[in-house]
């Protein structure tokens, strides 16, 4: 059983203004003997302010209550009032509750994007007026200090002022789906311009009473030469009993500070919670400074194995 999921990012009116995430999903069932079938499929448009404050929404399915995030702020409290307006595909494991999820985390990293695209790409400058390049934080003067393991005090990645440093690494990336298997991926859209697409798989599958679980988490940016560029990608495997997890790795492919792969070395605060409950357990489990916001993202991911567990009969 396999979900994919991609939220690409773009600008339709060019640097500086609106911003559209555009998502689709699929789950993929694919049994030992006979043809795959795809069980769901999800989409959403969402048109974001240059604040991240939600202008207009659209999703398939559509939901009753979509309407109602229209002047909310793709930040921490968004994930707060999609609760209140899609609890029940929340409940129900659907994929578009994956895609929603991810608005407040994926238009924070989007700006990322015009890396590769601008050399003046850090457009925020820090309180107090303009900096020499050098010294511009990526975070507009933010304290970015304990806010995960990559930003922990006395980290590489801060500045004086607690900011983000501006010097990333990033690696080349090939494309998502496996040249030989067309049914990897659903398909995903070539952007000729600057865009950001977070990208995920989750793919499960029963030993007997045991649940493997193998995913991918990406956050990558379109190039000029119509390569991509990750600047976060780990992978997972994991194995659970009966909506339990009883063993979790993480390997940190592209990161982008040199302290970062050492959140993973925490994982061991989620072996034994409930795959259910991952949403909220991740976060409460691998706070601050013992987490990375990435990894913690990935790991949120498995609340979805349950349902797709329930498809492999």
């Amino acid at each position: 059983m396999r979900r994919t999921a991609a939220v690409d990012m773009t600008w339709p009116e060019g640097r500086g203004g609106p911003l559209l995430l555009s998502g689709t999903a699929r789950d993929l069932l694919t049994p030992e003997a006979g043809e795959a079938r795809v069980l769901a499929t999800a989409s959403m448009s969402v048109l974001l302010a240059p604040d991240r404050t939600v202008q207009a929404i659209e999703t398939d399915p559509p939901l009753a209550r979509i309407g109602e995030l229209v002047g909310a702020r793709g930040g921490g409290g968004f994930r707060k009032a999609l609760q209140a307006v899609a609890g029940e595909i929340k409940a129900s494991g659907h994929p578009l509750y994956l895609l929603l999820d991810d608005v407040a985390g994926s238009s924070l990293i989007a700006g990322w994007a015009w890396s590769r695209w601008a050399d003046d790409w850090i457009s925020q400058e820090p309180a107090g007026g303009p900096k020499p390049q050098g010294q511009r934080s990526m975070s507009g003067g933010r304290d970015m200090t304990d806010v995960c393991t990559g930003f922990a005090a006395g980290s590489s990645a801060l500045m004086a002022d607690g900011g983000a440093a501006p010097n990333q690494n990033a690696r080349s990336v090939p494309p998502l789906a496996h040249p030989d298997d067309p049914l990897s991926w659903q398909p995903l859209t070539f952007h000729n311009g600057p865009s950001m697409r977070r990208a995920r798989r989750i793919d499960v599958w029963r030993d007997a009473d045991l649940l493997h679980i193998d995913a991918t988490f990406q956050d990558s940016a379109s190039e000029v030469t119509g390569a991509r560029t990750a600047v976060h990608e780990y992978a997972l495997s994991a194995t659970a009993r009966d909506g339990v997890l009883l063993a979790v790795e993480a390997e940190p492919r592209v990161l982008p500070y040199r302290e970062c792969p050492g959140a993973a070395l925490n994982m061991v605060r989620v072996i034994g919670m409930s795959l259910e409950d991952a949403r909220s357990a991740v976060l409460a489990s691998l706070p601050g400074p013992l987490g990375c916001t990435h990894l913690n993202d990935a790991l949120r991911a498995l609340a979805d194995v349950p349902l797709l567990a329930a498809a492999l009969v």
